[in-house]
């Protein structure tokens, strides 16, 4: 047997990452909480609720809809959990749910019927074989997309070569935001906080919205998990017509929005990488005298 000399470094972030993988060999199976944000979705969630699998819980947070939501969500589904978001967007709306999450694994669902039910079991397969995060791919063998149009198609390629060349990643789609994660990676992803008492005011934007609580989200989280020592594992995922309704994306501004939110994490990145290559400095003890 071969002994190293090279130290082994204890952090708590490695720690906990240990602690994390023990934790997840248990006998019995995860329980998977499914966390659905949802503004004015009633007709959606009429059809698409039904169609979810067993799961430990649903979780559907509401963003102050006025077509009565949340109460078609409890009439067609009476043991799902109805929450209300503590700010504005779909960031701050699935931040809200993944804290009040209670599950080993929470899964990413969108309200509009985009979103395949049956693929949820797929996810979490790919999370017990051993990936930290499950991220959804449109660009997958077994993948597509009735939804997409050309414009947003060639955006999201160009983002995800962006972010593949900057982090070093191999991703094949960037803007898709049907992803599966252990519950406990939660840390690494350092979501803005859902109480309003512990944001930072300057860091708040005019309309009341703190980095992250937008339609950002899904790219923040790719990134984030990009540049950390997290396993990814992509999962082939048709992503469907929404059913009833219009989508709010606006294919430039929110196109805007995803290339401002590679460079600022790519720029949080690299704070944090040369944070970790500072030594740490053995302070000496002062010769004067401390005065009596």
């Amino acid at each position: 047997m071969q002994h190293s000399n090279s130290p082994i470094e204890f952090t708590s972030k490695n720690i906990r990452h240990k602690l994390c993988e023990d934790r997840r060999r248990t006998p019995r199976p995860p329980r998977v909480s499914v966390v659905i944000p949802a503004k004015n979705e009633a007709r959606n969630l009429e059809l698409i609720l039904p169609e979810l699998p067993r799961v430990h819980e649903v979780i559907l947070v509401d963003g102050q809809s006025v077509d009565n939501t949340a109460e078609t969500a409890l009439r067609v589904m009476p043991s799902i959990r109805v929450i209300g978001q503590s700010r504005k967007g779909k960031g701050n709306a699935l931040a809200c749910g993944f804290s009040a999450a209670t599950g080993d694994i929470i899964v990413m669902f969108d309200a509009d019927g985009s979103a395949d039910p049956t693929e949820i079991p797929r996810f979490v397969d790919a999370l017990a074989a051993g990936a930290d995060f499950a991220k959804g791919s449109r660009r997958l063998e077994g993948g597509g997309s009735e939804d997409i149009t050309h414009l947003r198609s060639a955006g999201n390629r160009a983002f995800s070569g962006l972010t593949n060349a900057l982090f070093g990643t191999a991703f094949t789609d960037l803007c898709y935001g049907y992803n599966a994660f252990w519950r406990d990676i939660l840390e690494d992803l350092s979501l803005p906080p859902v109480d309003l008492q512990t944001v930072n005011p300057s860091k708040m934007a005019m309309n009341g919205m703190a980095w992250g609580d937008g339609f950002e989200i899904e790219t923040l989280l790719n990134c984030r998990v990009a540049a950390s020592p997290l396993t990814v594992t992509e999962v082939p995922s048709v992503e469907k017509d929404r059913i009833h309704g219009v989508s709010n994306l606006n294919a430039f501004n929110d196109g805007m929005r995803v290339l401002r939110t590679i460079f600022v994490e790519r720029q949080r990145k690299a704070l944090a990488d040369r944070r970790a290559n500072v030594p740490w400095v053995r302070l000496k003890p002062s010769t004067s005298k401390v005065a009596g």
